[in-house]
Order: C-alpha cells, then structure tokens, then sequence
C-alpha cells in the first residue's frame, strides 16, 4: 500500500497492492499499522455506502464540529472526488485536489478533517464506501455550494449538463459566507 501526498499535502493518494489472478483479486483497504507508518493515527468509528445514478454531484459537505476524517474508495463505477481545504490557518486554504476514484483503479483518497468533500458520478452508477473519524452529526453538518466561483473547481460533467443535486446541495453557500476551521483540533 502506497500513500502518496496529493497537491495538498494532508490529503493522500492511496494506493492499494492488488492480488490479482485468473480467479479475481484481493487487496486490503485498511491496514492501520501501515498508515500509522506513514504518519497517519486514525481511527474510524463508522462506515458509510451510497450508490449514486451518472451525473449526481454529492457535497461539498463537512461537519463545522465533531468533524470527519474520511477514507474514500470506490466499489463499482467512477467519481470524481473532491477535497477542499476550508482551514483558514492553513497555507494551502481555499485549494481543492480532485482525484478520478474507479473500481477498476481501486485507489482511495484520504481526506482529513478540516476539508469539504464532494464526488462527481462519471458512470452509469456508482458506489461509494467511506470510513469516518467521527459519527455523522446532522446539527453540524454544511454544505458549500459546489460551483462556487472563488474555488473554480474543474468538475468533470458531462457533455457540460448542470449536475444532479439534492436541495442540500442546491442551497449550499459560497465559501466566504461558510462555517470555517479557525484552529487547529
């Protein structure tokens, strides 16, 4: 398992060792040793899976307080996943690092908290499993609005078509009027 720093430092890259033979393959997702060597103390306290229909753009969410880390991995079709780093004390503050998440690259992304997270569905579905640092905490939940202009986040959509979004999603706020991360922890 490789972890290798993205264009923002704190997120990674996370690439699995794939077993593969005639009969299929097998890797390991998680291996908490192997992060801790690469620096990386985590500890998940919850799983999450959502499958999505080409197109759906999920997020950009976080929660302000009891914040998540998350461990993102796709399991059947393509996203594109996105990080935004929303820590005003950060040097890297207001950058976003999107990474093509496939089953077929079976590569992961690990985003620490302090960062919005949100995907873009490029198959005909996909589904999404994600491990997280904290429990969901609705009263804490944000949403930033996912085309903000002061991010310019290069979306991959299709044939350039609006998304598909939830209300959530719709009504998110740009990241100047958002809840940020003042501090550290």
């Amino acid at each position: 398992m490789q972890l290798i720093h993205t264009t923002i430092r704190d997120v990674k890259l996370v690439k699995p060792t794939v077993f593969g033979d005639a009969r299929g393959f097998f890797l390991e997702t998680w291996h908490e040793e192997k992060f801790r060597a690469a620096g990386l103390e985590l500890h998940f306290v919850q799983d999450n899976h959502s499958k999505s229909v080409r197109e759906t753009l999920r997020g950009l969410h976080y929660q302000i307080h009891r914040a998540q880390g998350k461990l993102v991995r796709v399991i059947q079709g393509e996203i594109y996943d996105v990080a935004v780093d929303i820590r005003t004390y950060s040097p890297t503050f207001g950058h976003w690092v999107g990474i093509h998440l496939t089953d077929e690259n079976k590569d992961m992304m690990w985003i620490p908290e302090g960062f919005a997270h949100g995907f873009y569905v490029l198959s005909e579905t996909a589904e999404v499993c994600y491990k997280c640092t904290d429990y969901y905490a609705p009263e804490y939940e944000r949403s930033i609005l996912w085309n903000d202009p002061e991010l310019n986040i290069s979306w991959p959509l299709i044939d350039g078509k609006s998304p598909l979004l939830s209300a959530k999603d719709r009504n998110g706020i740009p990241l100047k009027d958002a809840e940020l991360f003042t501090h550290p922890g």
